[in-house]
Order: C-alpha cells, then sequence, then structure tokens
C-alpha cells in the first residue's frame, strides 16, 4: 500500500513565525487606523504610527512599503467582509434580484456603520489618494453577478447590459455613502442605498 495521501482542502495551521508576524502587522494597522480616524490620515506620519505600535520604524517597512498600503489593507478587509456576507446570502434559497441587491445594500451600510468615525476618516483619505481610479471594481462585479442570475431567472429584463447596471449600481453606492460620510446632517446610509437601488431597479426589472 501507498502512503496515505494529505487531505486536500485542510488549512495550514500557520508557525510561531508567521503567528508573531501577523500580530506585528494587526498592530501596525490597528495604530494607524486608530490615528487616522483621530487625527486625520495626512496628519499622521509613520514615525507616529510606529510609535503607537511599539515597532521600529524598519518594522513597519518590513510590512508596508507606503503609508498608502495601510488604506489599501483597509479596503481589503472591507472586502472579507463583504465576502462572508455574500457567502450567508448565496445559502438562501428563492431571493429575487431585488432582495439580494438589496440584502448587498443592507450589507455594505452594516460595514461602514459598525464604526462610523473610523469609515469616514478612511474613506476621505480613499478618495485622496485615488484608490477609485485604479482599484479593482470589486462590488460592480458582485452587483453584475446578481443581475445576470436575475436575467437567467427572468426577473431582469434580457435586453438589459448587465455590465452597465453593476457600475451605475456601484457608483450609486459610493456616491451614497460619501454624501453620508460629508453630510453634518444625520443621515440613514441603509434606507438612502435602498432608495437609490430601488431607483435603478425599477428600471431593468421585469417584475417588481
Amino acid at each position: 500500500m501507498g502512503d496515505t495521501p494529505l487531505t486536500t482542502g485542510t488549512p495550514l495551521v500557520p508557525g510561531r513565525r508567521e503567528r508573531n508576524k501577523l500580530r506585528v502587522r494587526n498592530r501596525i494597522y490597528d495604530a494607524a487606523v486608530e490615528l487616522f480616524t483621530r487625527q486625520g490620515y495626512d496628519q499622521t506620519t509613520v514615525d507616529e504610527i510606529t510609535e503607537a505600535a511599539d515597532v521600529a520604524r524598519g518594522t513597519f517597512f518590513n510590512h508596508f512599503q507606503r503609508k498608502e498600503d495601510l488604506i489599501a489593507e483597509w479596503s481589503e478587509k472591507r472586502r472579507e467582509q463583504l465576502r462572508d456576507g455574500l457567502t450567508d446570502l448565496a445559502v438562501q434559497d428563492g431571493r429575487s434580484t431585488r432582495l439580494a441587491l438589496l440584502h448587498c445594500m443592507s450589507l455594505l451600510a452594516r460595514i461602514s456603520l459598525r464604526d462610523s468615525a473610523q469609515t469616514r476618516a478612511m474613506l476621505a483619505a480613499w478618495v485622496r489618494a485615488g484608490f477609485p481610479l485604479y482599484e479593482q471594481p470589486y462590488v460592480s462585479e458582485m452587483f453584475g453577478q446578481f443581475v445576470e442570475e436575475g436575467q437567467k431567472r427572468g426577473d431582469v429584463s434580457e435586453t438589459v447590459d448587465a455590465r452597465l447596471v453593476s457600475y451605475v449600481l456601484r457608483d450609486l453606492y459610493l456616491g451614497t455613502l460619501y454624501r453620508w460620510s460629508q453630510a453634518e446632517a444625520r443621515i440613514d446610509l441603509e434606507a438612502e442605498l435602498h432608495a437609490a437601488c430601488g431607483t435603478v431597479l425599477d428600471g431593468v426589472l421585469t417584475r417588481r
């Protein structure tokens, strides 16, 4: 008999070295985001971040090449939260395109509202750093998948350009999020996202 094959799909447990590196990276990230939220991204220096994280300056650059990389890290963590929420949505049977997309908008709102002050500070930094221009449009891809699924089910018109609708929904999402982040008066983010999404859906759904 041959050797017992390794079980595929079993996650590898990181060793002590990797765990320590991850702890340091997370400590730098947490310190940076806290400073960005409290005093602003532009007003925060790498030296202040390393002091708050209690690491050497060189250690910072072992984990992040530039200060802007911390914004990318923040964006990636939001993507992970979105993916986790979409996994929960995927197990729901019989959802309509409208319900699926409204669920997505609710999920996106909850991610931003978990720490409103942090979201406002990091979103402003994300925009100023130009991330909307070159970051992979994962949100629009998510919207597009739901629109395409709706076309297969028949509750979205076949004449609709799913790609274009996905970009419109992404623009509405980002525009609403940015307006919320800049508003002095209280805005119900989830309600605003639902209203914007519903306006688009009323034009593309075959049944409401």
